[in-house]
């Protein structure tokens, strides 16, 4: 396929991802080129079928950002209808719930509980009437440089292939889209961001980032027992002390329940299976009664960057930056990065139109690196620094720490606590470990995978090539599951990957359709042996007011 001819498409820049950070940086500088009458040819693209497709979150939308942005959204109709009336924090155990004080960073006053994707389809509406250009269903599938190592732009994927890889009658070969700077918004552990963190070692003066996984159901209750603009969160069962996370439960408009769990993927018990301890979360008397009489009508999960400010690599590079979750900002404090993504995108923007204004492109857009630095994403990301890392010794001394350096440090301790190890190097063997046994689904409270990955829309062509790469075919085997029982089997959410016996052996079987795209393979396999790429453009899941 080396002598396929591709068409090309010029911009001035090129967006990759329409998330928040890439939508704002989009509108920020089409805002400016209509003020300036400044022709200015922007394009955004997004893997997902639609715009919102794979967007996931909890989500509580704190609206500073927005408010920068686009100050008359409520005129605009932007889908903030469910303003944070009460907070609540709860410590559980297998029984009991205990109210404890809001943490000051968890207090959502002036907040709104939104779905992610139906706020970025309103972005989007506000880019589109701006000029900008967005292409959904177009997958980045590789950077393209130039001889002297600049971003150029990149290519996106090639349809129509079969298994194999080979062109059936249906190919259509990717394009490139090519642009003067391109905007890296992809997401955490973005594809193609990561490629070029590790080709420009943009993590060499940084430390690594660290994940969780969080998973999350939409489900409509009984309007008796919902309560508008109620926010939850709770610490404790069904996780032990030594594992991180924690639940959300959000009571949003039309009777909706937001509820979902988030686990540190820095978890070390190899049979710890992250899906199955949310159907455990909700037997818990407390949630069992919000959804008694309910029906699940939503299911996705997301991978999330927790390494906070010691983690966000060096942002720009010749050709490019990286915003958002891309790049890591999120504040573990606060359980928020949507503002954090959108000030990022807006100040990326901002750091090229100054160039545009002087008329002296650079080749590298440093700017942006100094307007984070004194920018409210550094102030608010730097004090909370601390807060994850400290939860390495566990639930109990994680709050007392965090309690000290919020209320009496302020933030400002003269250390930065370190990460340990990468999330991937976490586990325990699986015989110094404890094996845990779920319990079968209900179907009605609780489900299995197959049933849940329904829920998510999730589509991909079943005679595409598989876009879950074995380095080494046979490490799964020989490796994983001799030391860590094949942990393949319980990290992801999604029943990807299986165990079969064939021909007298055991396999791993790689049902590559139900993946959601959430990264924890990418991120949890001890080894680092499987590499996810984006397979064709629309594939994946379907979110509907997630």
């Amino acid at each position: 396929m080396t002598s396929i001819v591709r068409e090309s498409m010029q911009f001035d820049v090129l967006i990759v991802g329409a998330g928040p950070a890439g939508l704002s940086a989009a509108i920020r500088l089409a805002q400016w080129s209509r003020k300036k009458s400044f022709p200015l040819k922007i394009a955004l693209i997004e893997k997902g079928a639609y715009v919102g497709a794979h967007l996931l979150s909890g989500a509580v939308l704190e609206p500073t950002a927005l408010n920068e942005l686009i100050p008359d959204w409520k005129s605009q109709h932007a889908p903030l209808n469910t303003p944070v009336t009460q907070d609540e924090f709860w410590l559980l155990d297998k029984k009991r719930k205990w109210l404890l004080p809001v943490p000051g960073p968890w207090h959502n006053g002036g907040n709104y509980i939104i779905s992610l994707g139906n706020f970025c389809q309103w972005l989007a509406q506000q880019a589109e009437q701006l000029n900008v250009a967005i292409f959904p269903g177009f997958a980045g599938s590789q950077v393209l440089y130039d001889g002297e190592n600049k971003v150029i732009g990149i290519q996106t994927d090639d349809r129509g292939l079969n298994k194999q890889g080979l062109p059936t009658q249906r190919f259509e070969p990717g394009l490139h889209l090519l642009a003067q700077q391109t905007f890296f918004a992809e997401g955490c552990r973005g594809s193609l961001s990561e490629r070029v963190i590790e080709k420009y070692q943009l993590r060499r003066h940084s430390s690594f980032q660290t994940y969780a996984i969080g998973i999350k159901e939409l489900w409509k209750i009984n309007p008796s027992k919902h309560q508008l603009g109620k926010v939850v969160h709770t610490v404790g069962w069904p996780l032990d002390r030594r594992t991180y996370g924690g639940s959300f439960i959000y009571h949003t408009e039309n009777y909706h329940l937001a509820l979902g769990l988030i686990v540190g993927l820095d978890y070390t018990n190899p049979y710890l299976d992250p899906f199955q301890e949310l159907q455990r979360f909700k037997t818990h008397p407390a949630i069992h009664h919000l959804l008694e009489g309910g029906e699940c009508i939503g299911f996705g999960a997301r991978a999330l960057n927790e390494g906070g400010w010691q983690s966000i690599p060096q942002l720009t590079f010749p050709g490019g930056v990286l915003l958002g979750c891309a790049a890591g900002f999120l504040n573990v404090a606060k359980i928020k990065g949507i503002h954090y993504a959108m000030k990022s995108g807006m100040l990326a923007a901002d750091a090229l139109i100054a160039t545009l204004e002087k008329n002296a492109p650079k080749n590298e857009l440093t700017h942006y690196t100094t307007a984070i630095q004194h920018s409210w994403i550094k102030q608010e990301l730097y004090v909370a620094r601390n807060i994850r890392p400290a939860f390495r010794w566990g639930l109990w001394p994680g709050l007392l720490y965090s309690a000290l350096d919020h209320y009496l440090l302020r933030g400002q301790a003269p250390w930065t606590l370190s990460h340990g190890k990468p999330d991937h190097l976490a586990f325990k063997l699986a015989k110094n470990s404890t094996a845990i046994s779920y319990s079968a689904p209900d179907g009605k409270l609780t489900f299995d995978k197959l049933s849940a990955v329904y829920l998510s829309g999730t589509r991909h062509r079943e005679d595409e090539p598989c876009h879950l790469k074995l380095k080494h075919p046979e490490i799964p085997i020989q490796w994983n599951q001799v030391h860590y029982a094949a942990p393949e089997q319980r990290y992801c959410p999604a029943g990807v990957y299986e165990l079969i016996n064939k021909d007298n052996a055991l396999q791993l079987q790689i049902n590559a359709a139900n993946c959601i795209h959430c990264k924890a393979c990418d991120i949890k396999d001890p080894t680092q042996n499987i590499c996810w790429v984006t397979p064709e453009g629309g594939d994946g899941p379907r979110y509907v007011n997630m």
